[in-house]
């Protein structure tokens, strides 16, 4: 069994067994059993979603400690674009970037920047007509781990170029190898990071081996301890650091990879219910005229991840002030660019993305589909409502759950009623009228 790194946990304590979690989760990840809730690590793609939705704060993203610094002899802030929004009245990325030099780091490289290369070599890529029709984005880690546990068919139309946070990585710890003569190891690349999905694509990457992030601290944690540094930084003449235009910026929110494509024949969607809903009719191939297509698990894009102190939609109004008066973009590739040996490493896959079959019902095929037959008459036998009272997300689910040896069909509250005599009052096949102004069973 493969192990699982997940950045999305659950306190026991804290979880009163309600079912918010259970009906968002995309995966159906999780179950509610003996009034507690419980996450099934290889189902789970630290979407944060049960976090988003769960009212006792019993779901929690664990993240790197801001202590992290201390590790290593020289740190590296990898901003992420929507760190940006989360601020009020910000006019100059600057005064952030150099709050953070003031904060402890030694070097800054905004994640915006790696984007905008990562929009350059899409361009030259989607030129080359070599991808399949229409591209899926990687930059949105949830997504990914969604289409290889759910979405299988469509694997071979995902874009096998690192998500910018993995290319800054790559790119900054080299430069900063070259400038201080450190070895790669005492070189501490740390994200910045608005949701726990980019937390576990730095301990279990997809499309390499191994990341090269070597932390990561939560917008969350940081954002407070900025806000006196900011104002000092304010006060005096601050150094020019910011190497982003509006195309990097831009990705901080829902639509801004695409627009960096300079190709309007793109589908952009948010939330991951769209999401999967794009992903439904993709694989019906309900549509295939498009060119791109843009995924981001939380609504609104990265300004909307659970670890982000903002309101997702004022933050992406202040994403479009910040970057009013920037230029389109500061970095570009030419083919030549791409062919250097290096600059392929950063940016290209070294690992396939592969399907995980997480969601099948027996190990050995003719097992699995005798049970899914079984499971088809359950659920045809259950009532059809997915409220969810059995601690499953669905009568499905249940059905699966039963079949695999993990529930009872009698956890369906109606089936259980029914078997110890009573039927729900919308169940039961006499009606109710009323004589002589009382309530009678005819």
């Amino acid at each position: 069994m493969q192990e699982f790194f997940h950045s999305v946990t659950l306190d026991r304590d804290k979880c009163r067994g309600c079912i918010n979690c259970i009906k968002r989760c995309p995966t159906e990840a999780i179950r509610v059993r003996n009034k507690k809730a419980y996450i099934i690590a290889e189902r789970c793609i630290d979407c944060g979603e049960c976090i988003r939705v769960c009212p006792h704060h019993a779901k929690r993203a664990t993240c790197d400690s801001l202590d992290i610094l201390n590790k290593y002899k020289y740190t590296i802030a990898l901003p992420a674009p929507s760190f940006m929004a989360q601020f009020n009245n910000l006019e100059d990325i600057d005064i952030v970037l150099n709050a953070l030099i003031d904060f402890g780091f030694n070097e800054i490289f905004e994640v915006a920047k790696a984007a905008e290369i990562v929009s350059a070599a899409t361009r030259k890529l989607m030129e080359s007509r070599k991808l399949p029709r229409p591209v899926i984005s990687s930059a949105c880690p949830a997504v990914t781990r969604l289409i290889r546990v759910r979405f299988p068919g469509l694997i071979d139309q995902v874009l096998p170029l690192h998500a910018p946070i993995e290319v800054a990585a790559r790119m900054a710890k080299r430069a900063a190898a070259a400038k201080t003569g450190l070895p790669l190891s005492e070189i501490g690349a740390i994200f910045i990071s608005p949701c726990p999905a980019k937390v576990t694509a730095t301990k279990m990457p997809l499309g390499t081996e191994k990341s090269w992030v070597d932390g990561v601290v939560a917008v969350s944690d940081i954002y407070p301890k900025l806000l006196g540094l900011m104002k000092d930084a304010a006060s005096h003449e601050i150094a020019m650091l910011s190497e982003t235009g509006k195309i990097g910026l831009s990705w901080g929110s829902s639509g801004g990879e695409s627009s960096g494509l300079i190709n309007d024949n793109y589908l952009a969607a948010d939330g991951i219910e769209n999401v999967i809903r794009v992903l439904e009719d993709l694989e019906d191939e309900k549509f295939r005229d498009v060119d791109f297509i843009e995924l981001n698990a939380c609504s609104g894009g990265c300004v909307g991840g659970v670890l982000n102190v903002e309101n997702p939609y004022v933050a992406k109004t202040k994403l479009y002030r910040i970057r009013k008066h920037l230029p389109v973009s500061l970095n570009h590739l030419e083919d030549a660019d791409l062919a250097d040996p290096k600059l392929k490493n950063d940016l290209s896959w070294d690992t396939p993305l592969e399907f995980v079959p997480v969601m099948k019902l027996d190990e050995d095929v003719f097992e699995a589909m005798k049970k899914m037959e079984q499971a088809e008459e359950i659920c045809q036998s259950l009532e059809g409502l997915d409220c969810g009272s059995c601690g499953a997300p669905s009568c499905r689910a249940l059905a699966e759950d039963v079949v695999r040896g993990l529930a009872s069909i009698d956890d369906c509250v109606f089936r259980f009623k029914e078997k110890n005599g009573y039927v729900p009052a919308p169940f039961r096949s006499e009606q109710v009228g009323v004589k002589d102004g009382k309530e009678e069973t005819v």
